[in-house]
């Protein structure tokens, strides 16, 4: 019965294939320009509660302080498009199962009220990349092949759920940052993109599907996946974009054990005086010199200094900000994929780190944010800012609360 039912997938998935290679066009049928990313995890309780509908609902998370007067504030900023991350996790736990048809019926109602606001709707799948206290993490599916099949019916799930929506207003992200696939002959994750792209097609003929590149969605990773093994011009590629790594993720303690001691780094470094910029890099020097484990104090100086000089001057700071732009330029030009066709799906400036004291400037958020976009729309890619609330919040912060309005006024600027 098992060899039957997977039989049966498969040749659902090839006559998808079929009528999508039969559909008239070139580029896909969901277009967007400029967008956001709605939040995930800010207050996400632990998983022995997923159960309490009183806990978990609504879902998705965002759905607690947005609702379809924000969405058209994000309308009248300037967006076309908002980028939903859905967590799959409760999708798929036990803990959740007699929740699940209402846990899917919202993310559905969801996608309508972002609709209702004249945003089209991206329906980003996207899992918290590590977590021993869960169930279900980027990694563990990635390594869990009997997980990963249940990803699959989680997916063919979701996908049929918003297959009767209009495909000009809703897509689908089979998946978000994958972190495997980082060497260049890594075949892990093109072959489970595939089998991902082919159970979502099997249930959603219609609807555009993104495809990220793998090592955590980047330029690099991308641009080892190989178009041709997607028989479909119905697709969106995705890749994500925080370069310099260390200004955008300055002070989060998950980003690695230098960005943790980097808070303070002036962005770009030109806007503040030489000696200022000298003296933010000193102050950061002293803190790892009085915080860093002394078996890596060594190692993390001299990896922060490094970094620091690829960015020292404005020409350095440029050519490091579009490398990854230059990467996806090349491979879109290899394999004849327009430019519209390929999505910055991530990308900003921390604003900060839960817990900590320390707030981002918030002119130097808006400023490498409009930085990124004149790259990527120079490049003819459209963006989706991470994100509306939370660390790199740029509507609120923590619990509701509203962040500076320096970023979203630069967005305001670019629309009119």
């Amino acid at each position: 019965m098992a060899l039957l039912r997977a039989a049966i997938k498969n040749c659902l998935a090839l006559l998808a294939v079929m009528l999508a290679l039969a559909a008239p066009g070139q580029a896909a049928t969901f277009s967007m320009k400029r967008g956001i990313s709605l939040d995930n995890w800010v207050t996400w309780p632990p998983e022995d509660k997923w159960g309490d509908a009183d806990v978990i609902l609504p879902f998705p998370e965002w759905r607690r302080t947005v609702d379809g007067t924000a969405l058209k504030a994000l309308k009248a900023d300037g967006f076309d498009f908002v980028r939903m991350p859905v967590d799959p996790a409760p999708l798929m736990s036990d803990a959740a199962a007699g929740l699940r048809d209402r846990l899917f019926a919202d993310v559905l109602q969801s996608v309508r009220l972002a609709n209702a606001a004249g945003l089209k709707v991206l329906v980003d799948l996207h899992t918290i990349p590590w977590g021993d206290d869960r169930s279900v993490s980027t990694e563990k599916l990635l390594t869990d092949p009997a997980l990963f099949e249940r990803y699959l019916d989680m997916l063919r799930r979701m996908a049929s759920t918003l297959s009767a929506e209009d495909p000009q207003r809703v897509a689908l992200e089979i998946f978000n940052e994958p972190t495997s696939g980082c060497g260049a002959d890594d075949r892990a994750w093109p072959e489970l993109a595939k089998r991902l792209f082919a159970a979502a097609r099997a249930s959603a003929t219609r609807l555009t599907l993104v495809i990220p590149g793998a090592c955590w969605g980047d330029a690099e990773g991308l641009s080892r996946l190989d178009p041709a093994e997607f028989p479909d011009r119905n697709l969106i590629w995705s890749f994500h974009s925080y370069a310099p790594f260390l200004i955008s993720h300055q002070g989060a303690d998950w980003a690695g054990d230098v960005a943790t001691y980097a808070a303070g780094i002036p962005y770009p470094p030109d806007s503040v005086p030489p000696e200022a910029f000298a003296a933010a890099l000193d102050t950061i020097r002293a803190r790892i010199r009085a915080e860093a484990p002394l078996v890596r104090r060594s190692g993390i100086l001299s990896y922060f200094d490094e970094q620091m000089e690829a960015i020292a001057s404005p020409g350095k700071l440029r050519a490091v900000m579009e490398k990854p732009f230059a990467t996806v330029d090349a491979w879109a030009e290899t394999h004849g994929i327009p430019k519209e066709d390929i999505f910055l799906g991530e990308f900003g400036m921390i604003r900060q780190e839960y817990g900590k004291p320390v707030v981002t400037e918030p002119q130097w958020r808006a400023a490498y944010a409009r930085d990124m976009i004149e790259i990527a729309e120079k490049h003819g890619f459209p963006w989706a800012l991470w994100s509306y609330g939370g660390a790199f919040g740029v509507v609120e912060s923590y619990e509701g609360e509203k962040a500076e309005p320096d970023v979203l006024r630069m967005i305001r600027g670019l629309a009119e």
